[in-house]
């Protein structure tokens, strides 16, 4: 029996402290964020489950009143950030996402510009733990702030552009929205392309397979989609094209040169499934797509900015296969890879 002794206190036990309530002035740079996302951020470690629960309950509170998880701060606002356990920030750190240094192509004080890896989500989230951003994060504790402009799909390779500020995030996704920004990607594509350049407008829709898989079909209902595809060099059965993308819809010119009746090689969700196992035969285990070329105005100082990221060694690689087993017939006389 435990005579004449107070029971121990389970957080000194633990070694922990206990969590107190915080409270955090909004200034300029967070002004404009959603509340779910700068609580994201202010309690790191946190299972975004977590997050969520709270907010809901009523626990965060924004100059003292209950707020939606879509409610945009605005500079000023005192937010309420409840005591969260340290036992939950500790069971969140386990999954967390490990640091990473990505390759950068540009950088200054408003925004970042990073070579993505094919393989590579570019954020957390079905069925995936974490992606870039979240290792960028874990990266750089000390950046106040961290956002993806825009998105490219996990098996793509190439130019990403991350917000470090608010405003370069708002501008730069407002130049997104008006098409401003000049997107242009290298894929290798099933069969003869045969036009040097050619105009695909054919409006894509989104759905869900029974499975619960995000696809995309040309559909006259879906929205609209503009793609322009470059031939850059063509062989016996395959095809090298630059597309310049005019909107940005999901999976677009998966699905444009899919429903051309050119597929891109290695494309596990729109591609020819067997000959993508004869390809792996061949050295390319992934689907060849590079987001090669960025042009777009500075944010803060409106200078163009123009960016590449050459291919991969292992686009490289197999585009050099592809010289060396097949006679080139587009452009006539151009050198090999």
């Amino acid at each position: 029996m435990n005579l004449g002794k107070a029971p121990p206190d389970r957080a000194a036990t633990a070694g922990r402290q206990p969590a107190a309530v915080r409270r955090v002035r909004v200034d300029a740079e967070d002004a404009g964020q959603r509340i779910d996302n700068f609580l994201i951020r202010e309690c790191k470690g946190v299972p975004k489950s977590h997050i969520y629960r709270i907010l809901r309950s009523g626990e965060v509170r924004v100059n003292g009143g209950r707020i939606s998880q879509t409610y945009r701060l605005n500079a000023g606002d005192e937010v309420r950030i409840p005591p969260v356990r340290v036992a939950e920030r500790t069971e969140g750190l386990v999954s967390a996402a490990p640091p990473r240094d990505f390759p950068v192509v540009y950088e200054d004080d408003s925004l970042l510009v990073i070579d993505k890896p094919s393989g590579v989500a570019v954020h957390g989230g079905s069925g995936v733990s974490f992606g870039v951003i979240e290792q960028l994060r874990a990266q750089r504790p000390q950046a106040r702030l961290l956002e993806l402009v825009h998105r490219i799909d996990r098996e793509t390779s190439g130019l990403l552009i991350i917000a470090k500020r608010r405003a370069a995030l708002t501008a730069l996704q407002d130049q997104m929205r008006a098409g401003s920004v000049e997107k242009r990607y290298l894929a290798m594509a099933q069969g003869r392309w045969m036009n040097p350049l050619q105009h695909v407008r054919v409006p894509l829709l989104k759905y869900l397979t029974e499975d619960g898989e995000r696809r995309v079909a040309v559909n006259r209902d879906g929205k609209p989609a503009h793609s322009i595809v470059r031939l850059q060099r063509r062989w016996e059965d395959c095809s090298l094209v630059e597309v310049e993308l005019k909107t940005g819809r999901t999976h677009q010119i998966r699905v444009h040169m899919q429903s051309l009746g050119h597929a891109l090689l290695g494309d596990d969700k729109y591609g020819d499934f067997a000959l993508n196992k004869q390809l792996v035969r061949e050295g390319l285990g992934r689907m060849f797509l590079h987001a090669a070329k960025l042009r777009f105005h500075h944010p803060q100082t409106q200078v163009l900015i123009d960016l590449e990221a050459p291919l991969p060694p292992e686009l490289v690689a197999y585009v050099t296969h592809v010289s060396a087993t097949q006679k080139l017939e587009y452009p006539q006389g151009a050198p090999g890879a």
